[in-house]
């Protein structure tokens, strides 16, 4: 039987100041380790031991230990001001906590859809700020109107998620110690909280 930490194959990529920059693979992570990249790592110990050869001279095996959190020396690759986190309906129905914005009810992913406040027709965007998740008898009903104009008030307000959520939102399958690290440093009214 495989232990956990086998399903764990992305290691969470930081810049030195602590901000998520990317997922990487446990390879990828060996490689920042080998050309001593890393300025600090954390997590409730390695995510992966990696062996290599063998040293004839001293007989020893060379060993790297992947941490599941890692953060690379220098300045970050990513300028945040620029970033805003990549829109996709699996993000949005986990930032709206699969909670229709009209009716308040909980659904399945499956049983959602992204909804227009302001409606693509009328020049709405297709933005973190203008789309909630919607059943589809209340998107239905709400049709090619405002909520104003339809008379169905939204339940909670749409918000871009910081980048400490989008990681958490994306889904993956991580270790625990990754996503209580990612949860400390969540906004206070985060909805992720």
């Amino acid at each position: 039987m495989q232990s956990e930490d086998h399903c764990h194959r992305h290691v969470l990529q930081l810049d030195i100041q602590g901000t998520p920059q990317a997922w990487i693979t446990l390879e990828q992570a060996a490689l920042h380790y080998a050309t001593d990249s890393i300025a600090w790592f954390d997590g409730d110990g390695p995510l992966r031991i990696l062996r290599g050869g063998w040293n004839t001279a001293t007989s020893r095996q060379s060993i790297i230990e992947v941490h599941p959190i890692i953060a690379m020396r220098g300045a970050s690759k990513v300028n945040l001001f620029d970033v805003v986190p990549g829109f996709s309906k699996s993000k949005l129905v986990r930032r709206d906590r699969f909670t229709c914005a009209y009716c308040a009810g909980v659904f399945a992913e499956r049983d959602l859809q992204c909804e227009h406040i302001v409606p693509e027709s009328r020049g709405g965007a297709w933005s973190w700020m203008n789309i909630v998740a919607a059943c589809a008898h209340c998107n239905g009903r709400k049709a090619n109107r405002t909520p104003e104009e339809a008379g169905m008030p939204l339940v909670y307000l749409p918000y871009v998620p910081t980048r400490f959520e989008d990681f958490l939102l994306e889904g993956r399958s991580i270790r625990a110690d990754v996503h209580e690290w990612l949860a400390a440093r969540l906004p206070k009214g985060s909805r992720l909280n």
